[in-house]
Order: structure tokens, then C-alpha cells, then sequence
């Protein structure tokens, strides 16, 4: 493998609107949320150590997850876990990463990717990103990912790119925010636009010259600790220094102000299980359309359903469509599927009981 490939495996969120399964003391990213026998973040790091070396993945995580993360991924050393003290959004984790690569290796080129999203085409995937290697060990880039959109969704931000470029790998002309559904209809009738999964590739020496240019405040605030990177002094400085951070993603921060910015469009089948709603789009289903995962269920008149549990017993349902059905310890919910936006909100009522 090649030792300059590197990848960020970013797994700090918390993945709210999963509940009951996915709480703050137990994210998604650390179930198994396909009933596949791998958690996400086993998924994800299998995936980018087939052209990754897996010393060369680092985890970026919030503290309390340290131990989720050394149990579910053995070979990974503690050195390659990174913990923020602080909840910062992307772009300070990242450039803390990145210098810590850049300290270890000035020739790397990484890959930056969520820890809970689900591709199946792993081998497209692996080609996908080949590309994008070898396109920024040989220009000054700042790369993503985008993804081929199969309906107008409106919860996805856009990646708009040059549709005279006739290369695989795109010119980007903008960012853009995630839309209404006309808007969204549009963009997908344009056709030279794709989601925005939040997979980036870039050498370590353009992210950080990135990070000098648009975000000097922050990029001097984590230079001071550079010296201290990869050595036992490290974590005193990031644990006095990190929530000086200002709270901004990387997109904010970086992308839609750089101007060498380019997309491949990914030839494999994404999806970020943000919600209950994709889950059930991605699991085997009955010929009434009902999704079951690890439950025993005796199903009449009912479609279109999830059902989860967590418990060996037998679930039985009657005359409920479209509905999201979970039994986890204390906590049984039965949502219509139409209203999964608002679990976020139905789970801190649940914390005020």
C-alpha cells in the first residue's frame, strides 16, 4: 500500500434523529444499524483499508467515544484516535488532522470521510478515491465527492460544477445551500449538479495552505501546537487550546472560498442514513414494504413500515402504514414516517422525563 495515503475518519456525531437507538452515550456510527453483523464505523474503516494503510486512518471522535472506538476497532492504536475536548464542527478538527499528518508526512494526500454513511459498490468506491489521489499528488487541489442525485431531495447541500468540462474529474463553480424542492427540481434538470456527501480529498500541503489563506486566525491558533504534534505533549496543548476554535464546517470554512476546487462524480450507491426513512430505503424488505431489523414480527394489514428491536421478542402489528417502530430497553416509539424530521425534538422532550 502506499505509505502517503492517509484517511480522517470523522465519528463524533451523535445522530440524533436515530433515537431510541442512537443516543449521545451510544451514536449511530457504533451500531449496526443494517443488521450487516458491522457497525458503520466497522464498515467504514474496512472500506478505506483496502487502498489505506490502517495505521495511516486516524479517528476523529469526541472524548467520551474513546473507548466505543478502541472496542469496536482493535487494530487501531490510541495514537490514532483523535479526541476533541470541545464540539467544534469540521473545520478545526480537520485542521488539527491535517497538521498532525503534515508533521508525520509532508508528501501525504488524505481522504476526509464521515464514519456513518453506507456504499455498497466498496470496489467503486476504492476507484473513485484512486483517482482522486492521483489527481491531487499532481495538482494544487481541493477535492470532494459528489454524488449522482436520484430525486430533488432538500436535504442535501449541491455541488454546481463546470458542465462545458468533459473530464471525469469536474471544475467546481459553487456550493450551494440545501434547497427547496422546486429549486432542487431544477438543479436536477440542469444536470450538472450532485449532492454534497462530505467525503473531501486533498493533498496535506493544500489543505494547509488553505487553511493559511482563508482561516489564518484559526490556523495560527492550532500552528502554535505544531511541535507538539505527535509527541506526549500534544494533548495538554489541544485540551487547553481547542475551544479557542471558532465553531465553523469545513465547507464554510474552506470550500466555497477556494477557488481550486474540483468534484468527481461518484460511480458508487451512497447513502448517509440520516434518518430512519433512508434506513428503511436501504434494507430488505417485504412484498408489503416493510423493513425488519433483529425483531420477530407478525405483520397484517400494514405497509410500508421499519420495525427495529433490540430484544428477542415477537413484535406483532395491525393496520399501521408508514410508520417507524422501535423497541430499545425503555423505550418503545411508534412515529409516523412523515414526521421523522421532528425525533430531534421528540428526544429532548424524552430527556426532560
Amino acid at each position: 500500500m502506499n505509505k502517503n495515503y492517509y484517511a480522517i475518519l470523522m465519528a463524533g456525531g451523535v445522530g440524533s434523529r436515530f433515537w431510541p437507538v442512537s443516543t449521545t452515550e451510544f451514536p449511530k456510527q457504533f451500531h449496526d444499524m443494517l443488521g450487516s453483523g458491522e457497525t458503520l464505523i466497522q464498515k467504514t474503516f474496512s472500506r478505506l483499508a483496502k487502498l489505506i494503510p490502517a495505521e495511516n486512518i486516524l479517528i476523529l471522535t469526541n472524548e467520551r467515544y474513546n473507548d466505543l472506538v478502541l472496542e469496536q476497532l482493535p487494530m487501531v492504536k490510541p495514537e490514532q484516535v483523535l479526541l476533541e475536548p470541545a464540539m467544534r464542527n469540521t473545520a478545526p478538527c480537520i485542521l488539527y488532522a491535517s497538521l498532525k499528518i503534515q508533521k508525520q508526512n509532508p508528501d501525504a494526500v488524505m481522504v476526509v470521510a464521515p464514519s456513518d454513511h453506507w456504499i455498497e459498490d466498496e470496489t467503486a468506491f476504492a476507484d473513485n478515491l484512486q483517482e482522486c489521489f492521483d489527481f491531487c499528488q499532481k495538482e494544487n487541489a481541493l477535492m470532494t465527492l459528489g454524488i449522482q442525485p436520484t430525486f430533488p431531495n432538500t436535504g442535501f447541500g449541491y455541488i454546481e460544477f463546470d458542465k462545458t468540462d468533459e473530464n471525469s474529474i469536474k471544475k467546481v463553480n459553487q456550493f450551494r445551500e440545501k434547497p427547496d424542492y422546486e429549486t432542487a427540481k431544477s438543479f436536477l434538470e440542469q444536470g450538472n449538479f450532485l449532492w454534497n456527501g462530505g467525503i473531501f480529498i486533498w493533498s496535506v500541503k493544500s489543505v494547509t495552505e488553505a487553511f493559511s489563506t482563508f482561516q489564518p486566525q484559526m490556523n495560527a491558533l492550532f500552528q502554535q501546537g505544531f511541535e507538539s504534534y505527535n509527541t506526549e505533549n500534544e494533548k495538554q496543548f489541544i485540551n487547553e487550546n481547542y475551544a479557542s476554535a471558532e465553531n465553523i464546517s469545513i465547507d464554510y470554512a474552506i470550500m466555497e472560498k477556494a477557488t481550486n476546487v474540483y468534484v468527481l462524480p461518484a460511480t458508487f450507491d451512497w447513502n448517509d442514513l440520516g434518518t430512519w426513512g433512508q434506513l428503511h430505503e436501504k434494507i430488505d424488505k417485504d412484498e408489503n414494504n416493510n423493513g425488519v431489523i433483529n425483531a420477530k414480527v407478525i405483520l397484517e394489514n400494514a405497509t410500508n413500515n421499519i420495525v427495529r428491536s433490540d430484544a428477542n421478542k415477537i413484535i406483532v402489528i395491525d393496520g399501521l402504514h408508514d410508520y417507524i417502530i422501535v423497541d430499545k430497553e425503555g423505550i418503545l416509539m411508534i412515529y409516523p414516517k412523515s414526521k421523522e424530521q421532528d425525533i430531534k425534538r421528540i428526544t429532548g422532550l424524552a430527556n426532560e422525563l
